[in-house]
């Protein structure tokens, strides 16, 4: 397969790239791990801040080995999933006890890691070691699917299809650091310009070459429906959100009452409560107080 579209689209990334940390000369492996885990189902705009601040606090993975688990979901804030906290904070953990607290630039090493799969592998590996792989994240797959396929979206799946892995990996430039390069220049390409619901085709540096735009833009066929934006309100996802709030702002342990102050359904606030105790996101304590994961158990409070 051609690579003739890797010029233009490396031109474009060099001149409208965002200044973005995890993108910075000075970034290490580490940063650009918790980029990645951060920006997962999260817009650059919401994780900037935190990540930030999760760097400025933790710079290395022995700085997070070193806290409990219970203070990376505090820091995580209003993220989102924060699972991912728990993840980070045993990815850490593995780091400083099995890889010399450094960042691995292994593919299958880092596909060994907690909550890390085939995407977050290939663009740790990318990203931060300048190694050559195809990252296909939504933005990534969306572009070449109306890029070489004419399509206007890609496959249904969630994941990457075995073609468009292989057509992904067709395009690699042949120089592992020009194509990590060019991995990221599609990601940004598909972020700000081949957008799924408004693409401005007259800012697109291979416009020229694109199937679909050629094809007059084709919408979804019958079925492939737009991404929705999901219900956020009174769902079981805000109501963990409010729970583990209060433990965030708490001194210490909280008791029951301390929950009942921010959420008035009590049989899903029960709901909520045991899911967070089943993910390791909450601790119950013997005296029926509750805390966030292996922080120390101060004096109690939250009992209003």
């Amino acid at each position: 397969m051609s690579t003739s579209y890797a010029e233009p689209v490396l031109a474009w990334y060099a001149r409208n790239a965002r200044d973005l940390p995890w993108r910075a000369p000075g970034a290490t492996p580490w940063g650009v791990l918790v980029s990645e885990i951060m920006l997962q189902q999260t817009p650059v705009s919401r994780v900037l801040p935190e990540y930030l601040s999760w760097m400025a606090r933790w710079p290395t993975p022995a700085a997070l080995a070193a806290s409990a688990a219970g203070e990376a979901i505090r820091q995580w804030g209003r993220l989102g999933y924060p699972r991912r906290a728990l993840r980070l904070h045993e990815t850490a953990t593995i780091l400083v006890a099995r890889h010399g607290g450094t960042v691995p630039a292994d593919v299958e090493a880092l596909r060994a890691l907690p909550g890390i799969g085939s995407y977050t592998a290939a663009a740790v590996a990318s990203f931060a070691f300048g190694q050559r792989h195809a990252v296909l994240d939504t933005n990534v797959r969306r572009v070449l699917a109306r890029l070489v396929a004419g399509q206007p979206v890609p496959a249904a799946a969630s994941s990457a299809s075995v073609a468009e892995r292989r057509l992904a990996e067709s395009l690699l430039p042949a120089e592992p650091t020009v194509a990590a390069r060019w991995s990221v220049a599609v990601m940004e390409l598909g972020a700000l310009v081949c957008t799924a619901a408004s693409p401005r085709c007259g800012g697109c540096p291979v416009a020229g070459d694109c199937a679909w735009l050629a094809a007059g833009r084709p919408a979804p066929p019958d079925g492939v429906a737009q991404r929705r934006t999901q219900k956020y309100d009174g769902t079981d996802r805000q109501c963990r959100g409010r729970l583990l709030a209060v433990l965030r702002a708490a001194g210490g342990p909280v008791r029951r009452a301390g929950f009942d102050a921010v959420w008035a359904a009590r049989a899903q606030l029960d709901r909520a409560l045991d899911g967070l105790v089943a993910d390791g996101l909450v601790d119950p304590l013997p005296d029926g107080r509750f805390a966030l994961p292996g922080v120390e158990r101060g004096p109690e409070a939250g009992t209003a």
